[in-house]
């Protein structure tokens, strides 16, 4: 027997995931949990076993989110907390208390992660079940991306040479057995390229941290000079460092409301620029796939 995740049925599944003391599981025909007993049990048709989670997958929730975490003074409490040994969990939520603004965050993210986890095991069943996979988003809270990062206009003559180094540097991260003199020919064809956009009105936004480190970049321009009301992306991407905290998202979003201020009418991206981590966040956005990357109507 098969059944319908939704947002109600995941709030009741991490919270069972996090009860250490009692175990459930969900029942199917009515997609509620139950607890254990001697006559409900896992059967792998009526009853169905929950994701795994235990301390250890707890620990790396929070490692993982202090990883990510741009508030210095939290982030140096929190990994004192992780690597004291003793009553970490306790002594984590306890900091936390003293920061209500990080605090907010770290719910998010921990649903954030703890859904995911969720969507893998839901996934798993529907490919038992012969049904194709979903993927379930939990949007990030867009005032606390901006409450992090700051977002800006591209201005060619400021930005250009900064935005294609990061850009060189993202498209060739996983090819470190490349030569030097390789590298450097790339760099001229992609900065030949970036020039030759920015002469005709190049777009775009740029996103940075309280700390003014480059976070992520996204451009567009006319894509021949006769059709002004369609344009390609030039860039898109955000470093590794800053991914899963709502960046790229921000970015198409403005992006976005700017051309279509502007009359703008449909974008185009070609594969060059399309990571296969971006795709899902491209189709929520309202993009679709074609032979030679993505597009949209603005």
């Amino acid at each position: 027997m098969t059944f319908t995740l939704n947002d109600g049925l995941i709030e009741q599944i991490i919270s069972a995931m996090e009860n250490q003391e009692r175990s459930f599981v969900l029942s199917a025909d009515s997609s509620s949990l139950l607890e254990k007993t001697a006559d409900v049990k896992a059967d792998d048709n009526l009853f169905y076993e929950l994701p795994e989670w235990n301390p250890s997958d707890g620990f790396e929730l929070r490692e993982a989110f202090v990883d990510q975490l741009h508030i210095p003074q939290v982030k140096k409490e929190l990994k004192e907390v992780l690597h004291s040994g003793r009553g970490v969990f306790k002594n984590f939520r306890n900091v936390l208390k003293n920061y209500p603004d990080a605090d907010k965050r770290w719910h998010i993210f921990k649903h954030k992660f703890m859904s995911a986890r969720i969507n893998d095991w839901y996934n798993s069943l529907r490919e038992v079940w012969g049904l194709e996979k979903l993927d379930y988003f939990s949007e990030t809270d867009e005032d606390l991306v901006h409450d992090d990062f700051s977002f800006e206009e591209y201005k060619s003559g400021e930005n250009q040479k900064e935005v294609l180094q990061q850009t060189c540097a993202f498209l060739t991260d996983d090819s470190s057995e490349l030569p030097d003199d390789f590298r450097k020919s790339y760099y001229t064809l992609l900065e030949d390229r970036f020039k030759t956009y920015d002469l005709v009105g190049q777009k775009g936004v740029l996103c940075r941290s309280q700390a003014d480190e480059f976070a992520g970049c996204i451009t567009a321009a006319v894509m021949v000079g006769n059709q002004e009301k369609t344009m390609v992306m030039t860039s898109f991407f955000v470093p590794e460092n800053f991914r899963g905290l709502g960046i790229g998202t921000e970015l198409v979003n403005l992006l976005l409301n700017q051309l279509r201020v502007q009359g703008k009418k449909w974008i185009l991206l070609p594969n060059i620029f399309i990571p296969s981590f971006f795709e899902p966040l491209l189709i929520r956005r309202g993009f679709r796939k074609i032979r030679n990357g993505f597009v949209a109507e603005i």
